[in-house]
């Protein structure tokens, strides 16, 4: 038997690709800080020494293992598509001091936080018992007062915090439930142990943008959310909204309404973004209205009921008859109507006071005198300087501590967040030490804290960014809470080491997705509606709020005022250029002078133009470009955009990036001078050639917004309402251009004749049909009676009536009475005022465009007090 044959070696294998996307992200990873938890390897950085990298953790290698080698190396791409998603979305973060940037893009990482499942049941427990505990502190502050009297609470760390509400003791709120919607900014120390550094009782943020975050990040990673088994969050936001309704005397048809307080919020696309999520409607303070003692939303209809309030506007604005007389952004007596039961608040004001640091170190001795069970998860370690033991041991190591207000308002060295002493100049130090002595109670110290960092992708490296956690506990009106599964991941910037945990985003920090992993079934909800039946669409209709209601009926009526100015600058320039040449007669420059200055184009001190048309055109080009005092093209184009933006969820992408353009194209085009030099070193104005080339483009893209509004709009009441105001602004302006032409007999010369036909725009119909005849009967019947030219008064006018009688359908007696009371220029007796071979009554003509127009304005009146404020009769009830 022969000796067996040595095998030959085995070939070592290639790196499988979920070995190589491994490889590759350790290699792109730097390690984390000393000291702080690297969610990436799992550890404290001081752990993984000097020598090899650490192996990936099993969520990481999970993760890796399920993008493989392609995925992560298509990075760099799936970024891109993260940031042109947001840019898509209208995704923004307002920031109200950002060096004139109004609008920064919401900054989202690629790389989402993995939270595991046994990690999560840890969370979720604490966090539900921190909610439990925080909602009886409330009941028994603002009822028996046990805690303040048994002092578990410093009474003046309550009692004298702003956002304490007198105005609020007593109170029984619905179901025990003062609390429906709390959030918890969590840090994980570098032990790995999580900790609560801040929570946020009174009007919590991040909801809205932790669904975009969901619902822009996921698709990057389809295969990872899939496979490692992701918790969904639409079941719990359809908790949220059951557990408000179920609060209220209507139950499941309790109609639930969103607070915002407007367009110039920080935070506004997300209380846009989450109210068309859940299917609510997004009202601002003056869209609501309280009446016997409950909450009605103004409509163009009437009063419908709200029932539910989702509040994103904080305690000392709600409400101007109990607590600021100057807000705007509240509702007078909604305290009252929700003492009397009248609606459901979320949150209920008087809340804001838990959010002080200062009460971290009491929150242990609470829980056992309320629950008689220890917290699940600490608070990171403060002491409040209120008590003079503390503050008295405190004092020799303010240098090791971070300073942090006790109360919300500090302003001064502390009007931005907590800070270190390190941070601050030797004055400001000696300032702040100044002021801890003199009320030290107002001060709080915390400990430096270490959060986890987590890794963000950046130019294919993988960077250590520190992480706080926002979750949000949701109640379910019955006692109990729920957990939403995921939450806000803030990222610090690049050297932000987070200290304290104060990550903001109002200071730079970035967010992230937060992927809750589950080792049970992953929730199937969905927040998508259930078919419609034939029923539901035969009845369905939009209410309009009577904010909304008011913004499209202004943008009608800015846009048609964009045009007529527009329209009557670029005449007005070439009559202007005519003059200079010699060959213009003194009516017409009389008659575009005046119109200039009744359109608030020219200011009253102008120059005439018959003295000085060169000054005139210069001071018109100033005015279009924007100047103090006039009602200028560059204002209107201004306003526009304002109206559309409070309009975003009504208007169409393109047409509002269409109006953002308008006023940037125009100032490009003609630059508004720069107050901050004198008038020496200012640019030269630009050319009458250069002018009417600018105004020509902006006309046709003001063209482009008339085609969007005619064409793209549903032919609903907003769309009434914007045509409307467009009407009363084309007549009224109609009426004025004639009153001058006849009044100053511009319209019996030849440029007169023309101007005229120019700023009604009818200049190729009156050809058609005229040919080269000028004759004044026939310029009237074309510009008063003719009900098939949209530019007549006639037309116009029927026009105006008829849209405004439908969208008044449901008070028809005052819409008849209204409407009667408006002008029918084709019933005018223009073949008697100019009867061939007699002696034209102009006088007549010049009475009647002058009632016309006062009627026309007589009816924005009428829709502002009937449609808007409904205070022109009795209180009308359309949906209880």
């Amino acid at each position: 038997m022969s000796a067996p044959q040595s095998q030959a070696p085995l070939a070592t294998p290639p790196h499988s690709p979920t070995e190589e996307a491994m490889r590759l992200a350790l290699q792109a990873a730097q390690p984390a800080r000393p000291g702080h938890f690297d969610e990436l390897r799992g550890s404290s950085s001081s752990a993984t020494g000097g020598g090899a990298p650490a192996a990936l953790t099993p969520l990481w290698q999970a993760f890796l293992e399920a993008t493989g080698t392609a995925g992560w190396l298509d990075c760099a791409h799936k970024h891109e598509r993260v940031r042109h998603r947001v840019r898509e979305d209208g995704a923004t973060y307002n920031v109200y001091d950002d060096g004139g940037q109004p609008e920064r893009a919401w900054p989202l990482e690629l790389l989402p936080m993995l939270v595991s499942a046994q990690e999560w049941r840890h969370i979720e427990t604490g966090v539900q018992q921190r909610a439990k505990l925080l909602n009886a502190c409330l009941a028994d502050v603002y009822g028996p007062g046990t805690l303040l009297a048994q002092g578990l609470l410093p009474p003046q760390l309550v009692l004298r915090h702003p956002q304490y509400l007198q105005a609020v003791h007593g109170l029984q709120p619905a179901g025990d439930v003062w609390l429906h919607l709390l959030a918890f900014d969590l840090i994980k120390g570098p032990s790995g142990q999580w900790c609560v550094a801040g929570q946020r009782t009174q009007a919590p943020s991040g909801l809205g943008y932790l669904l975009e975050n969901r619902l822009v990040i996921a698709p990057q990673f389809p295969e990872a959310f899939k496979a490692m088994a992701v918790q969904r969050l639409a079941g719990s936001f359809r908790s949220l909204l059951q557990g408000l309704m179920r609060l209220s005397p209507q139950g499941e048809r309790a109609r639930v309404a969103l607070l915002t307080p407007g367009p110039l919020n920080e935070t506004y696309f997300e209380h846009s973004f989450l109210a068309r999520y859940l299917g609510i409607t997004l009202v601002e303070g003056p869209d609501l209205t309280v009446r016997d003692d409950q909450l009605f939303l103004k409509t163009l209809h009437g009063l419908e009921r709200i029932d539910v309030l989702l509040r994103r506007v904080d305690d000392d604005f709600l409400d101007p008859l109990e607590l600021r007389a100057d807000s705007t952004l509240g509702v007078p007596g909604l305290l009252q109507a929700l003492r009397c039961g009248g609606v459901v608040l979320a949150n209920v004001p008087g809340v804001g006071w838990l959010e002080s640091p200062g009460l971290h170190a009491f929150w242990p001795g609470v829980a056992q005198g309320l629950l008689g069970e220890p917290l699940q998860l600490p608070s990171t370690e403060s002491w409040w300087c209120g008590e003079a033991a503390v503050w008295q041991r405190m004092q020799p190591q303010l240098a090791g501590q971070v300073v942090a207000p006790t109360f919300p308002g500090s302003g001064g060295l502390l009007a931005n967040g907590p800070v270190t002493l390190e941070q601050l100049s030797p004055e400001q130090q000696h300032a702040l030490l100044a002021q801890m002595q003199q009320d030290p109670a107002a001060f709080t110290l915390l400990a430096r804290v270490q959060p986890s960092q987590t890794p963000v992708w950046t130019a294919g490296q993988l960077q250590p960014r520190g992480a706080v956690l926002r979750v949000y506990a949701l109640s379910d009106g019955q006692g109990g809470w729920q957990v939403l599964p995921g939450g806000l991941t803030r990222i610090g910037r690049a050297g932000d080491l987070g200290t304290g945990g104060w990550l903001s985003m109002q200071q730079g920090s970035a967010s992230a997705d937060t992927w809750v992993l589950t080792d049970g079934p992953v929730d199937d909800t969905t927040l998508l509606p259930q078919a419609l039946t034939d029923a539901d669409l035969l009845g369905a209709r939009r209410p309009v709020a009577s904010r909304s209601a008011e913004n499209l009926f202004w943008l009608g009526r800015y846009t048609e005022r964009a045009e007529n100015a527009l329209r009557l600058m670029r005449c007005a320039l070439d009559t202007l250029g005519a003059k200079q040449r010699g060959r213009l007669a003194p009516a017409v420059l009389q008659a575009v002078d005046t119109l200039c200055r009744q359109l608030s184009l020219l200011p009253w001190e102008a120059p005439a133009a018959a003295q000085d048309p060169q000054a005139v055109s210069q001071a018109l080009l100033r005015g279009a470009r924007g100047a103090p005092g006039l009602y200028s093209l560059a204002y209107n184009l201004q306003a526009m955009q304002q109206c559309a933006q409070a309009l975003r969820d009504r208007l169409s992408t393109e047409q509002v990036q269409l109006l953002q353009g308008l006023q940037q194209r125009l100032a490009q085009a003609l630059p508004p001078p720069d107050h901050a030099h004198s008038a020496a070193e200012q640019p030269a104005p630009p050319t009458s050639a250069d002018a009417l080339s600018a105004l020509s483009r902006t006309a046709t893209d003001l063209a482009a917004v008339t085609g969007m509004q005619t064409d793209r709009m549903t032919r609903d009441d907003a769309w009434r309402l914007l045509s409307v105001g467009r009407q009363i602004e084309r007549l009224d302006f109609h009426c004025q251009v004639l009153a001058q032409a006849f009044d100053t007999g511009a319209v019996h010369d030849e440029d007169g004749f023309a101007l005229v036909l120019a700023l009604f725009d009818s200049t190729i119909t009156y050809r058609a049909q005229f040919q080269s005849r000028r004759e004044v009967l026939a310029l009237l019947h074309l510009l008063v009676r003719d009900t098939d030219n949209p530019r007549s008064l006639a037309w116009v006018a029927r026009t105006m009536r008829e849209r405004f009688v439908k969208l008044a359908r449901h008070q028809p007696t005052w819409a008849a009475q209204v409407a009667a009371q408006q002008p029918q220029p084709d019933q005018w007796p223009m073949a008697t005022w100019f009867a061939p071979g007699q002696p034209p009554d102009t006088a007549a003509l010049l009475a009647q465009l002058g009632e016309a127009s006062a009627q026309a304005r007589q009816l924005c009146v009428e829709i502002e007090r009937g449609l808007f404020a409904h205070v022109h009769g009795g209180q009308q009830v359309v949906w209880q």
